[in-house]
């Protein structure tokens, strides 16, 4: 069979695959919270750049099906596989299209990107597609000496990569690094090509720095206070960040490529070609930095992961080579390599579905308590949502329902398709909510408090901004007859002052009251009046 031939049926079936998977399974937090970056179209968000919203939209929009969790994932499905062709390309060019196919199908078999960022309504996902892309014409690019134009498709390619994840920062970074210690190229560095991609990327950027400036650039702020480490070292945050990273992109996949950029750094004046050196210098910014900051505090699993995404063209190298001279056990090993995802994504249907792996009742194969439960935050806010269509509460045009976590607000938001508006009364995290409404629109309006799985805050701190607070159902959502949710459920009536929710110095306030031991309202005298029936609910 054709290595072509081998990365059709490559990418038909893993696409079908990743298609079941989008419909059988609930939206996780954050998704749940992506799916609202579609419902409110801007230049861009608190938690990303716009490219995930644009991805959404199309999905949404194409299918006509706005609530929809496999509408919201298909676009990022259709992007990996063409994800998946742009690394067969790479690795093709490079080595030959046995290694591109081999690049390809190791891309398929991780855990993160091709289970995760692949299916799902992540950022990664667009990142993953744009990084390959700006590899693949920035591979282009250094071949064409007396050529300019090649870079304007770098730049276009880099914008589309910095749109979809800041991660993308690396990308020019390690492009310099390659510049610079690479001396038969070094001569591009007197020339306009680099500027004009760079250049041409900041433009296709330039949204995102217009809302940043517009918000008080909370969103750079944000992103970059959770990369701030502190000065204790932490071996204990290392080696989880570490283990996490080979759990993410499974242990068979992560330790080869780990090896190869160690063993590319040690014996770089060896290495056979400049596609190696390019690689590796793309590659050793984004793991080396974030391996820094997981020296000092805790990290995500998938944060440096992109770094090593640059690395598979060497890999699929080299598993063709290992082909060639043990044809038998590589077929054997790869076969072990492509079952255990499927096995791993059928469990996770399975439990999704059942919740046979939960520990309580009858259940004889229990692994997970319902707060562990990989699944339980995908599950069950549709029947969340049914129970309040029985209350009578999603009728009622006068209420909003918020909750305590931006995450739950979100599941609900979706889960109930909008049907009221949803808030995040959070002082200190409330993300997106911060940006789509004003606290004093809600002002005279009762809110709906969901207490999910006995938040820690008590219904007694929002009942100061409110005129009463009445208890009005609770109830607990199973799955094969165990526990997976409690709910409780709050009529707060008349909401008499603002709650702090938006990036105000009103907000900066109440957070130093709060940890100060106090509470905000101490200091806040507003009261206002019901509006009339006639008045209408800002949504």
């Amino acid at each position: 069979m054709s290595p072509k031939r081998a990365l059709a049926i490559l990418i038909v079936v893993s696409g079908l695959l990743r298609l079941v998977a989008a419909g059988a399974l609930g939206l996780g937090n954050d998704e749940a919270s992506h799916f609202l970056y579609a419902v409110h179209p801007d230049l861009s968000y608190y938690d990303h750049p716009p490219m995930l919203a644009w991805v959404e939209t199309i999905g949404l929009t194409l299918s006509g099906a706005r609530f929809s969790g496999l509408a919201l994932r298909s676009g990022f499905i259709a992007l990996f596989a063409a994800s998946t062709w742009l690394m067969w390309r790479i690795a093709g060019r490079w080595y030959g299209p046995r290694a591109g196919f081999f690049a390809a199908l190791a891309l398929n078999l991780t855990g993160y990107y091709g289970l995760a960022a692949s299916t799902f309504a992540l950022p990664d996902g667009p990142l993953l597609f744009f990084w390959l892309l700006t590899i693949d014409r920035l591979s282009v690019a250094l071949e064409q000496p007396r050529r300019t134009w090649p870079w304007v498709w770098v730049g276009l390619a880099w914008g589309g990569a910095m749109l979809s994840k800041y991660h993308a920062i690396f990308l020019p970074a390690g492009m310099l690094l390659f510049l610079i210690v690479h001396r038969p190229l070094r001569y591009w560095l007197a020339r306009p090509g680099p500027y004009l991609a760079v250049s041409i990327g900041l433009v296709v950027f330039s949204p995102v720095l217009v809302w940043n400036a517009s918000h008080g650039w909370a969103s750079f702020l944000f992103q970059g206070g959770r990369a701030v480490a502190g000065l204790v070292p932490r071996p204990d945050y290392l080696a989880a960040a570490m283990l996490a990273q080979a759990g993410y992109l499974f242990p068979w996949i992560w330790i080869p490529l780990f090896s190869l950029m160690v063993r590319e750094a040690r014996n770089w004046s060896h290495l056979e070609s400049e596609h190696e050196r390019l690689a590796l210098c793309l590659a050793v910014a984004p793991v080396l930095v974030f391996t820094a900051v997981a020296c000092f505090r805790p990290v995500l699993p998938h944060w440096g992961l992109i770094g090593l995404v640059s690395l598979f063209p060497v890999l699929g190298d080299s598993w063709r080579k290992h082909a060639d001279r043990r044809p038998g056990p590589t077929v054997r090993w790869v076969s072990i390599a492509a079952v255990f995802p499927v096995i791993l994504l059928g469990l996770t249907i399975l439990e999704y579905r059942t919740g046979c792996f939960q520990r309580g009742g009858d259940a004889r194969w229990g692994i997970f308590e319902a707060r562990t439960d990989p699944t339980a935050d995908l599950y069950g806010w549709d029947l969340v949502a049914g129970r309040l269509e029985e209350l009578g509460v999603l009728d009622d045009k006068n209420a909003f329902l918020f909750t305590r976590t931006w995450y739950q607000s979100a599941q609900v938001a979706h889960a109930i398709h909008l049907r009221l508006p949803v808030l995040c009364y959070n002082i200190d995290d409330p993300r997106g909510f911060a940006f789509w409404s004003k606290p004093g629109q809600w002002l005279g309006h009762d809110g709906i408090l969901l207490v999910i799985n006995d938040d820690f805050v008590p219904v007694s701190f929002y009942r100061r901004w409110f005129q009463e607070a009445v208890p009005l159902a609770e109830f607990t959502i199973e799955r094969g007859g165990l526990p997976v949710r409690r709910v409780q459920a709050f009529r707060l009536i008349n909401q008499l002052a603002a709650f702090p929710f938006d990036f105000s110095p009103e907000r900066a306030a109440a957070r130093e009251v709060l940890r100060a031991g106090g509470h905000p309202m101490d200091h806040t005298q507003q009261t206002v009046r019901r509006p009339s029936p006639e008045g209408t609910l800002a949504r």
